[in-house]
């Protein structure tokens, strides 16, 4: 027998009302006091009607167990309606003494016995009203990857924490609190490069000419309007200057601004399917976990994720190679040309790669970093995203691969360019402008550190 949408419109309804179906997640006041009940019999049962009728859910009650006040009572309550707390308090007070301890309606001090509460508040402090619907939803997918981390070893509480750190973290890097490591770098008579390291995520590169400006990736979508007054302090503020916009893979750190400029934005289908489904592991042999695709949903709600609307997808790849990589195409700004290289697909499907080995320029998304270069902030934030999905790769063994190529196609290019005295420039998608010195990444130029009061 298959129930109708009426059948499960009164079994809904018939749940909510006895109380077995939780639909909506209002705020919730809190109360801590003591209260000092008189050594008669009922006194406590009398005191607990009062809490009853109130509608308040006891989250703690306890007597003074070291004989000092044998009278004095500790109690903490969690109530749905704040006009009943002032009712409660009244009659509590005309027959009590009391002495109230805390008193919050932010929900900042629910306590434990009602977590996932108190979770969905701190979650609409992060994202602002939401529908109810949402955070359940949320919530339920929350509690899932909890338990799939509690089956690997993990503590599910930290996973809850870690979700809320991630939100927490990018809102205070915004507004006043905004601030980037900055790099710029002649690398053609006619064309400089800077490299702006944000506070979360991955880093933007600008190619500019005297008329024309190509940037790569774009950061978080929440940092947006922090960038631009940003390239406003470094003379690239002019968006009509704007020619060319390259998405180098689909995470919200590279795209996810992308939405906020007229231009098209050049990437690769396997970025465009990843954006569309919602899921950083499309196309993966990890595309069915549930790991990679709450840590999608979840970072896109926070980052305020607004992907480019506007898409012109490279071209499927030939048979030109360099190196393992396949060649795509190429982009031009002023005199610089640079190759389009084809990624394995070990970080993200459909991450790509610019290369010029005439100027020494490489381009590596997120397959190679300058992990040393990182600040501790910009390292701990990063630790969360590896926490909650295991791996930032979605295929290891071919991230491996990648990142062993792109650094021997870098030495190979150090040694090209040798008589001429330069080094090949690896860009990562974090971090600083490196080079390789005895086969480490090191920075190249000074890096120059920018915030909104400096600026």
């Amino acid at each position: 027998m298959t129930a109708t949408e009426d059948d499960y419109t009164k079994i809904t309804r018939d749940l909510e009302a006895i109380g077995y179906l939780q639909t909506s997640l209002q705020p919730l006041s809190f109360l801590k006091f003591f209260v000092h009940l008189p050594h008669t019999p009922g006194s406590l049962s009398r005191f607990l009607r009062y809490t009853t009728e109130s509608g308040a859910n006891i989250g703690f009650i306890d007597f003074d167990d070291t004989g000092r006040h044998p009278d004095q009572l500790t109690v903490s309550l969690n109530l749905e309606d704040p006009a009943s707390v002032d009712k409660l308090l009244d009659q509590l007070k005309s027959r009590y003494h009391l002495e109230i301890i805390e008193y919050d309606t932010t929900g900042k001090h629910l306590d434990d016995t009602i977590f996932y509460v108190r979770f969905a508040q701190e979650i609409r402090d992060l994202i602002g009203e939401s529908e109810n619907t949402f955070l359940l939803s949320f919530l339920a997918d929350t509690n899932h990857i909890a338990q799939e981390l509690m089956n690997r070893g993990s503590d599910p509480r930290q996973v809850f924490d870690s979700v809320l750190l991630t939100g927490r973290t990018l809102h205070a890097t915004t507004g006043r609190n905004f601030y980037a490591d900055v790099q710029k770098i002649n690398i053609t008579p006619q064309v400089d490069l800077f490299c702006f390291q944000l506070p979360c995520g991955g880093s933007i590169y600008v190619l500019t000419s005297e008329k024309d400006t190509l940037m790569i990736d774009t950061g978080y979508g929440i940092y947006h309007d922090d960038v631009m007054a940003m390239f406003s302090h470094f003379g690239l503020g002019d968006e009509n200057r704007l020619t060319q916009l390259i998405i180098s893979h689909a995470d919200a750190d590279h795209c996810g601004a992308g939405g906020f400029f007229p231009i098209c934005a050049l990437m690769h289908t396997g970025t465009r399917d990843i954006i569309k489904t919602n899921n950083r592991a499309y196309g993966s042999r990890n595309e069915h976990s549930v790991l990679e695709a709450f840590y999608t949903k979840m970072i896109n709600l926070f980052s305020r994720f607004r992907p480019p609307k506007k898409v012109t997808c490279l071209p499927q790849a030939g048979t030109e190679a360099r190196s393992i990589f396949p060649v795509l195409g190429t982009v031009t700004i002023g005199d610089l040309k640079l190759e389009v290289l084809e990624g394995l697909g070990g970080h993200t499907h459909g991450q790509i790669y610019l290369y010029s080995g005439l100027e020494g320029l490489l381009f590596t998304a997120d397959a190679v970093i300058n992990f040393s270069s990182l600040t501790p902030e910009r390292a701990a934030y990063n630790s969360i995203a590896d926490f909650l999905v295991t791996s930032v790769n979605v295929d290891s063994d071919l991230a491996r691969r990648e990142r062993k190529a792109l650094f021997e196609l870098a030495a190979e290019t150090d040694n090209l360019l040798a008589s001429k005295q330069k080094h090949c420039l690896i860009c990562g998608g974090h971090g600083a402008v490196s080079v390789l010195e005895n086969r480490k990444l090191v920075p190249y130029v000074d890096i120059h550190h920018y915030t909104v009061t400096n600026s």
